[in-house]
């Protein structure tokens, strides 16, 4: 009982582009300590007094213009590398949503079904956060906890620095660099500061000085901004982008806090000012394209950049179900089951 299985697993989308099924996932989504961490009754205070009446219509909006025939862009590009890993690897895999469906739980359970005693955990978040990658962790171990019987769980750690993540970026931006361009803005999904400060287990490091990033400490093996930092000057580097020709900003953010900058909106609205009329915009914090990068990125930045002056405007496509991305994710998978103890 104790065969290997993979779960990969990302961070979830509503069942449909419907209010009601976006208000679900929202109030799912938005109840997650790790997402929202006020504490309890300020929490649901804010989610059911302030966002929830108001989100999910503009939610649903932006999920429709994106939404396609089979679904939810995240769920179908997930479901087609989950098929593509099962043409080459030869054990059970299933996909798990940290939110809506298919759960993480349940994909644990289906894979103890099939006899898997070992459940090799692949969370596709490149960097750490306790938003994404934490909570996607933890709720997999209480998932494999509550399967008892000695199901054990097999965590891919962060690979914001990985050789196979960083060549897959940089296979998919090269073609665009090919061609005439002023600039490439690395957008990662942004975070509040206080989820930095959190994630220090020192508590003393992140945010203390403006070059706390550059710095070698404890705190960066659990530091998003420095894994993601680290993610794009080491995809520009090998790509050849010159040092004046890239930048990093941070999009997605939510309420009034103080979240980590530049943000990517006002970015976008300032680059033409500069003479930058030719935009390359990748998203490495996203493995696969999902609504953050199709409709904020793709439609509503393109918006920005453009009524701003910009001319040209190009969304690089996430690593998706590309052969190559997906032949990293198999040798990762096989990594994973020779580094568990099957006996």
């Amino acid at each position: 009982m104790n065969r290997p299985g993979v779960l990969l697993a990302n961070l979830g989308s509503p069942d449909s582009p419907s209010k009601g099924d976006v208000r679900r996932y929202l109030r799912e989504f938005l109840s997650d300590p790790r997402v929202m961490d006020s504490p309890w009754p300020v929490r649901m205070f804010v989610l059911h007094a302030c966002i929830l009446p108001r989100r999910p219509a503009a939610s649903a909006h932006a999920y429709a213009s994106i939404w396609t025939k089979e679904g939810a862009p995240l769920l179908v590009i997930s479901r087609k590398i989950v098929a593509a890993l099962r043409s080459k690897l030869s054990m059970p895999i299933e996909l798990g949503m940290r939110y809506g469906t298919p759960s993480i739980p349940a994909a644990i359970a289906r894979l103890r079904a099939e006899g898997v005693g070992t459940a090799l955990f692949m969370p596709m978040f490149p960097q750490y956060a306790m938003s994404s990658y934490e909570t996607a962790v933890e709720q997999a171990r209480e998932a494999a906890r509550r399967e008892g019987d000695g199901m054990r769980l097999r965590v891919l750690p962060p690979f914001f620095a990985e050789p196979g993540y960083l060549a897959a970026l940089v296979a998919t931006l090269a073609p665009h660099l090919a061609e005439p361009y002023d600039h490439v803005l690395f957008s990662f999904h942004g975070v509040p500061e206080r989820h930095l400060r959190k994630s220090d287990p020192s508590g003393r490091h992140c945010l203390a000085t403006p070059d706390c990033c550059e710095r070698a400490h404890v705190a960066r093996a659990t530091c998003y901004r420095a894994q993601a930092l680290h993610t794009a000057r080491d995809v520009a580097a090998a790509a050849g982008v010159p040092e004046e020709k890239w930048s990093v900003a941070w999009q997605s953010r939510l309420g009034r806090d103080a979240w980590i900058r530049p943000w990517t909106d006002e970015v976008l609205r300032e680059l033409p000012s500069r003479g930058i009329k030719r935009l390359i915009v990748l998203c490495p914090a996203f493995t696969a394209d999902c609504l953050e990068t199709l409709e904020e990125i793709g439609l509503r930045g393109r918006e920005m950049f453009l009524g701003a002056g910009g001319a040209a405007f190009t969304l690089v496509p996430c690593l998706n179900d590309d052969p190559g991305w997906v032949t990293t994710l198999a040798s990762w998978a096989r990594r994973l089951a020779e580094e568990t103890d099957l006996e």
